[in-house]
């Protein structure tokens, strides 16, 4: 039987999570990126080899890029966008001639992950990543202000964020929106200011033109993919549906199928998450897998548990409402067909224990992940029928 490749996400040489840390929770490889470089800019050769070299030293490998970033001009086609996608191709060759062949990225407009709050306590004391619709309307409608706001949330979330405001504190106000803000931990997080500015580069833009960019974008990156052994790998929006407005466009089967067919090559593939996609409540995710099919090229595997108001919290890898048990027997079976192992990594963990008391980034605490990987590598050998 073969098995998943474990690995691990680390944000670089200032991630508390260090590299003898990972060493210790059986995961094999990194899943990284060269955050400090910026968006859009090419990644040069000798900064991956030493990046490489970093993670090499440390006993593990450098198996998945995530993320190389697509510039905001490339999403909206302004600007100086066929620059940046040459730019993007150019970082595609140096990382192949490095040997990493597997890259990750989004296409969410301005916003990447969105949470409302990321100390959400569990009964047992961990704290976890929540999701409240009637939050995201206070900072959408009474924030944000956006115009038209209230009509892009259902009329009890924005009756509930209207209650809230009154009742809220200036300081809880103020998490709400630095929470929303958040973005990718290592990088420069944004204001109210800068998510405005970047919201009027999309007034215009719709589903359709968004998809059609993506498109576009896929047509002059995968074919070089393709010839340079790269599997790219693009991520489902996490949540999976509008955001302040944005159209999102890699939120369901029909979306996922779309952008397969958009350039019909193996090296245009899935980055499979259960979160992101398991958040939607009418997603099937399994029917979605078999969908994509030797398409996989990337896993990440946790857990949520839906509400009845619409929010979610990040559940126990092998609790909530994703049928991890009929996920893990998929891709166990999609790897006994594959010639390389497929690399899964532990997304997102509980603060619990001593991380409690520690500087963790949001989702990426070392005893959680730790926990949901050793839950999920147990999964599997189950399923295997391993003694």
């Amino acid at each position: 039987m073969k098995f998943l490749k474990p690995t691990w996400r680390w944000f670089g040489p200032e991630d508390p999570v260090t590299l003898q840390d990972i060493r210790q929770t059986d995961a094999t490889g990194i899943v990284t990126a060269l955050h400090h470089i910026p968006h859009g800019e090419v990644w040069p050769v000798a900064e991956i080899a030493a990046r490489q070299q970093l993670i090499a030293d440390a006993g593990l490998s450098w198996d998945v890029v995530e993320s190389v970033t697509v510039h905001e001009s490339i999403k909206t086609q302004t600007g100086d966008f066929q620059d940046y996608i040459a730019k993007y191709r150019q970082t595609l060759e140096n990382l192949a001639a490095c040997g990493i062949r597997i890259v990750t990225y989004n296409f969410m407009p301005v916003l990447d992950w969105v949470r409302t709050n990321i100390s959400y306590r569990l009964p047992n004391g961990a704290e976890a990543l929540y999701f409240d619709r009637a939050d995201l309307a206070l900072f959408d409608i009474y924030l944000l202000e956006r115009a038209g706001a209230e009509q892009d949330h259902a009329p009890a979330a924005v009756e509930e964020a209207g209650l809230r405001w009154q009742q809220y504190s200036a300081a809880q106000k103020q998490a709400i929106a630095d929470t929303i803000l958040l973005g990718i931990p290592s990088e420069k997080k944004l204001d109210i200011p800068g998510i405005k500015a970047r919201l009027e580069h999309y007034r215009h833009i719709t589903r359709d033109d968004l998809r059609q960019h993506l498109r576009y974008f896929l047509q002059q990156v995968v074919p070089v993919a393709g010839k340079l052994g790269i599997r790219l790998a693009i991520h489902p929006d996490d949540p999976p549906f509008d955001v302040l407005g944005l159209p999102r466009i890699v939120s369901s089967y029909e979306d996922i199928a779309f952008i397969l067919q958009a350039v019909d090559s193996p090296a245009n593939g899935i980055c499979y998450c259960t979160g992101s996609l398991g958040a939607g409540r009418s997603n099937d995710l399994p029917a979605i897998l078999r969908m994509i099919g030797n398409r996989v090229h990337f896993v990440h595997l946790r857990n949520v548990q839906h509400e009845e108001n619409g929010n979610f919290y990040e559940a126990d890898h092998l609790q909530g409402n994703v049928d991890m048990y009929a996920v893990m027997k998929l891709l166990l079976e999609l790897q006994q067909g594959q010639p390389h192992p497929i690399p899964f990594r532990p997304d997102h963990g509980h603060r619990m224990l001593d991380d409690l008391h520690k500087q963790c980034n949001p989702g990426y605490t070392a005893i959680g992940r730790m926990k949901g990987l050793a839950a999920l590598q147990g999964l599997a050998m189950g399923i295997a029928g391993v003694r």
